[in-house]
């Protein structure tokens, strides 16, 4: 379960840092009540955007298979053909 702390806990700097390395995971820092922040660590950080990376390729992966079946293909060197007549390259 995502950890929450009011703002003001930051002031300690040290003692703030601690705890976010310590979480493992996304602190929530609420400000006045609310939501405000969203504190991690970088290693943290970097295994969501690799979780992210990961879910848009198999997302695309997902696709593509869905275009072979119904069909929905382009000839590869048709394209390639019309985009060097057109760009002239």
């Amino acid at each position: 379960m995502t950890k929450c702390v009011p703002i003001r806990d930051m002031k300690d700097t040290a003692r703030f840092s601690c705890f976010v390395e310590e979480a493992g995971e996304p602190i929530s820092v609420t400000k006045n009540g609310y939501d405000h922040l969203v504190v991690m660590t970088t290693e943290v950080y970097n295994d969501l955007n690799t979780q992210l990376a990961e879910a848009k390729l198999l997302a695309s992966i997902a696709q593509a298979e869905l275009d072979i079946v119904s069909g929905d293909l382009v000839d590869g060197e048709a394209h390639i053909a019309t985009m060097r007549e057109k760009y002239g390259y």
